[in-house]
């Protein structure tokens, strides 16, 4: 019997990383514009070489299905490639950090509910940001 919770505690505990972030994706498919930050590609986010304002709501939306697809833990010397602000009437609803040059750190980071969270960033993802580009 012991075992058998244990196996129950590890397939809930699996799945629930699998599950869609649904707050956040609601929050940011909601957003009428996206400004794309892209960083020099070191890992660091003092040199923006590109910045690029989506305003198409398809694009909105893909990208946010993206962001909020699968949980992950974050590997925090991984760095950045540029940055993602999702914008509602001129106003920042969510900023989302990202990471897609390196495979073993592909990641979008943001906060939610106070805590620092991160999803991953899926072959699919780093295709679209790159065609904002």
């Amino acid at each position: 019997m012991k075992y058998w919770w244990f196996f129950l505690g590890a397939v809930f505990s699996i799945t629930a990383c699998k599950q869609p972030n649904e707050p956040l994706k609601e929050r940011i498919a909601s957003a009428d514009s996206v400004a794309v930050n892209y960083y020099s590609g070191d890992g660091t986010m003092d040199t923006v070489v590109a910045v690029r304002i989506i305003r198409n709501k398809q694009q909105i939306t893909e990208l946010a299905t993206h962001i909020s697809e699968e949980a992950v833990k974050r590997d925090f010397k991984c760095g950045f490639d540029g940055s993602l602000h999702f914008f509602k009437m001129n106003k920042v609803i969510q900023d989302v950090d990202f990471r897609m040059r390196d495979k073993d750190c592909m990641y979008f980071t943001f906060m939610q509910f106070g805590k620092l969270e991160a999803t991953r960033l899926s072959p699919a993802a780093k295709t679209l940001i790159e065609s904002f580009k």
